[in-house]
Order: C-alpha cells, then sequence, then structure tokens
C-alpha cells in the first residue's frame, strides 16, 4: 500500500453521557472527527501509511485535536492552523425508538476559510496512491470546494487511485454552488464511487428503485457518464430501531453484481462514523483483496463500528478478520 491521502474538516463533537438530552445533562463527553479523518484514522488501524489534510484552530482546541490524530499515527505535517474556531457538533444520542439528532456549529470554523493557495497539492501528494474525497468537503464552502478540485486533478494527473464518497446533505450547502454540478464536476476525477442509488440518483438526476437489478442498472448508468468509474460499492443498511441494525454490502465492478450477508448489529452502542468505517474498510480492502472480499472486510469494519463510541472506528486488522472467519458470538478473549 501507498499513502492514503485525506483531505476534510476535524471536528469537535460535544453530548451527553449516558444518551440524555442536553436538557437533561450538565455533563457533556467530547470527541474529535470528521467524515474524511474518520476514514484515514480507521485505515491507519488497520497498518495503512495515511496523510491527514486539513485547517485547525491556533489554540489549544486546534493543539489537541492535532495530538489525537498523531496518536493513531496519521501523518498531520499538512494541517495549517487558522484564527478561526475549530468546528463544533452537537449530538444527543438516541435509543430504541427515538432517534439521534445533531446541530452543527461550523459555517465560520477554521477548515472552511481554506484556499486553494493554502494547499501544496505537489508535495502533500508526493508519495500518495490513492486519495479519498466526501460530498460533505466541497459542500461547506466555495474555497473547500476548489482546493478540493485542485487536489483531485493533480491526484488524477499522478494516476493515482481516487475513490468518491459523493454523500448529499443539503443543510451544508450554504454558498452560491448548485450541488449537483459541483459533485458532478468532482466525480470526472474519480475511479472508485462509494455509494448507492440515493447517490446515483442524485448526480444522474435518475429515479432508480433499490432492488438489486435496479442497483446495477444505475451503477452501469453512472460508468457510462463518467468513464473513469471503474467500480460501485454500496453499504445497506436495514433499521429495526435506532438501536437495532443490520448491515449487508453490494457491489458492481463492471463484470459481476456480489452481495454480502446481513451482519446483525442487535446492541449499537454509536452509530456516527459507521459510514466511514465501511469506506475505510474497503480502501484498504481493495489493497489487499479480491473486489468481493474487500466489501466483506468493508461490512465487518462498519458492523464494528457500532460497537465503539466516538467518530473514529477503532477496531482493528484482527478484530475484523475475525469477523470474517465467523466469530461474531463476542465471547471473552483471554
Amino acid at each position: 500500500m501507498g499513502q492514503i491521502i485525506t483531505f476534510g474538516e476535524v471536528l469537535m463533537r460535544i453530548s451527553p453521557t449516558s444518551n440524555k438530552k442536553f436538557i437533561q445533562s450538565n455533563i457533556v463527553e467530547f470527541y474529535f472527527g470528521g467524515t474524511e479523518l474518520n476514514v484515514g484514522v480507521s485505515i491507519a488501524n488497520f497498518g495503512g501509511d495515511v496523510k491527514h489534510i486539513s485547517a485547525v484552530s491556533d489554540d489549544f482546541i486546534g493543539e489537541t485535536a492535532i495530538s489525537y490524530i498523531r496518536k493513531f499515527g496519521v501523518d498531520t505535517s499538512m494541517i495549517s492552523l487558522s484564527k478561526r474556531p475549530l468546528g463544533v457538533y452537537f449530538l444527543e444520542v438516541g435509543a430504541v425508538m427515538r432517534p439521534s439528532t445533531i446541530s452543527y456549529n461550523r459555517s465560520h470554523s477554521a477548515f472552511s476559510e481554506i484556499v486553494p493557495e493554502k494547499v501544496n497539492w505537489e508535495k502533500a501528494l508526493e508519495n500518495g496512491s490513492w486519495m479519498h474525497w466526501t460530498g460533505i468537503t466541497p459542500a461547506l464552502s466555495k474555497g473547500a470546494f476548489d482546493t478540493l478540485k485542485a487536489g483531485l486533478k493533480r491526484a488524477r494527473q499522478k494516476g493515482m487511485t481516487i475513490s468518491a464518497d459523493p454523500t448529499y446533505r443539503s443543510g451544508l450547502w450554504n454558498y452560491d454552488q448548485d450541488p449537483k454540478e459541483a459533485l458532478v464536476e468532482l466525480l470526472q476525477y474519480s475511479t472508485i464511487f462509494i455509494g448507492g442509488i440515493n447517490e446515483i440518483n442524485e448526480v444522474l438526476g435518475t429515479s432508480f428503485g433499490y432492488s438489486n437489478e435496479d442497483f446495477i442498472e444505475a451503477s452501469k448508468q453512472l460508468m457510462q457518464t463518467f468513464p473513469s468509474i471503474e467500480k460501485v460499492f454500496d453499504k445497506i443498511r436495514t433499521s429495526l430501531n435506532s438501536s437495532w441494525h443490520k448491515i449487508r454490502a453490494r457491489m458492481w465492478n463492471g463484470i459481476e453484481f456480489r452481495e454480502t450477508e446481513d451482519l446483525d448489529i442487535t446492541h449499537v452502542i454509536d452509530r456516527i462514523g459507521t459510514g466511514d468505517a465501511f469506506a475505510a474498510g474497503l480502501i484498504y480492502g481493495l489493497q489487499q483483496y479480491d473486489d468481493y472480499k474487500a466489501i466483506e472486510f468493508a461490512s465487518a469494519a462498519c458492523a464494528l463500528k457500532h460497537t465503539y463510541e466516538g467518530d473514529v472506528n477503532l477496531t482493528t486488522l484482527k478484530e475484523v478478520t475475525n469477523i470474517l472467519g465467523g466469530n461474531t458470538t463476542g465471547r471473552l478473549v483471554r
């Protein structure tokens, strides 16, 4: 594996303890995360070489965030400092039929002021073989969109693999940019698509259903529209309630369709970052295994993230391979 490059905002998450609402408690916990950072840290936990590019506040909070990232072995040399504060979000964790709720405070954050001139992409991508991006970053500001586009363009010129998770969150696009046009422009540089029917319909303007047949046809149309995209991978979540989920994955690689079995998560500890855990498992898996085993690995990594508090997947390579070997009993390891 060469170096994996991730680019995106570092956020602080603040939550009351024990599934409480804020009105019930004056005791909170905080975690650091961010969609792309979560992916990078998870890959580093599997043994990958990762560099994260971002901007954080030039204060003790920013220093703490950088120290947190470094402790996982992630290269922070391309994280710049800003006079603006670190982005924050507030989470009330739900249970059973009560859903979790999130409120963001990131519109004037350190990362939101980033512009292409602040990132030396030639230096940042020097040892890179893979770059990962999501639809969160270009939604944050015009500067973030332009900076990401510059990085993807250079990564493509270098022949790097580029994975795209074009997550669309309408509430984040608060500047003069059409979200669909922006995502379509960035997908021109991408080679791996991590997303399902909703994401494909969003970028293509189509109305495919959720069946496997529709997924195959949607993937074919996506690959025709974006010839650089070679493979499509989709995580499927079935939620019985806030605390009980099932996870499986499916793929179309231009030749064959495959789908994994469900992994049953009967007691969700924390579902934040589980999609990022899937993406990280997939990126790692595609560099180690064939496509089908890669989505099995990604599904297992995703399922295990539900058992960890915080945004980042702390699971190890050994823990994922144990799940792949059928060991899902959770029996005590001595």
